[in-house]
């Protein structure tokens, strides 16, 4: 089960200042039932989902968004003009995290149109795209969906500068290895489905 919703209860109820015990109090549940939700063992209901966003000060939709992509394997997607990169690159992301759905694109206008169909939970983006730079791209995607991470993967130390003004939690220099991709999942602005990383 993905850790997106329990990483984000766990940071919301942090922020409030509210114990385990708080909120489970204020929803009226077991403090057990809050602590299976901040590890990931156990989703809220839709009708509980409400009750957490007025305890937490957050949007109902946002929530109700995180649990739906809590509930079905997240989605990694790497954009790259060459063929070849991706051919090597892909199987590696699903060597990495075998309970992803991993797929591939060439085109920025590609990726951008499956990211608006499909939540798109990281994004590996090559930084020389065409006319779209990656950077260009990472703030497309993070426009569709805020919580996307995005790690750059590029030949080019020198873009690393340019790299971190852009909301994206990483960069990677090619070519992508499996303990890099490791290394960058460690890191994500927004962590996802840690127990199906293979070390």
């Amino acid at each position: 089960m993905s850790n997106l919703l329990a990483e984000t209860l766990r940071k919301l109820r942090a922020e409030k200042g509210i114990s385990q015990r708080d909120l489970a109090e204020r929803l009226y549940v077991n403090r057990s039932t809050v602590a299976r939700w901040e590890n990931g063992s156990r989703l809220p209901d839709a009708a509980m989902v409400t009750r957490l966003s007025e305890c937490l000060g957050v949007d109902a939709n946002t929530l109700l968004g995180i649990v739906e992509a809590s509930e079905r394997s997240p989605i990694v997607i790497m954009v790259d003009d060459r063929k070849i990169v991706l051919t090597g690159g892909l199987p590696v992301l699903e060597e990495v995290m075998p309970n992803a759905t991993v797929v591939g694109f060439t085109r920025p206008s590609e990726a951008v149109e499956y990211a608006r169909a499909n939540h798109v939970a990281l994004a590996f983006l090559d930084i020389e795209l065409g006319r779209m730079s990656g950077f260009d791209l990472c703030r497309t995607l993070l426009d569709i969906n805020p919580h996307t991470n995005v790690v750059y993967l590029t030949a080019y130390v020198e873009y690393s500068f340019d790299a971190w003004g852009t909301g994206a939690s990483g960069f990677m220099l090619k070519p992508i290895t499996p303990e890099g991709v490791r290394r960058q999942l460690k890191n994500l602005r927004h962590p996802f489905l840690p127990e199906g990383v293979r070390e």
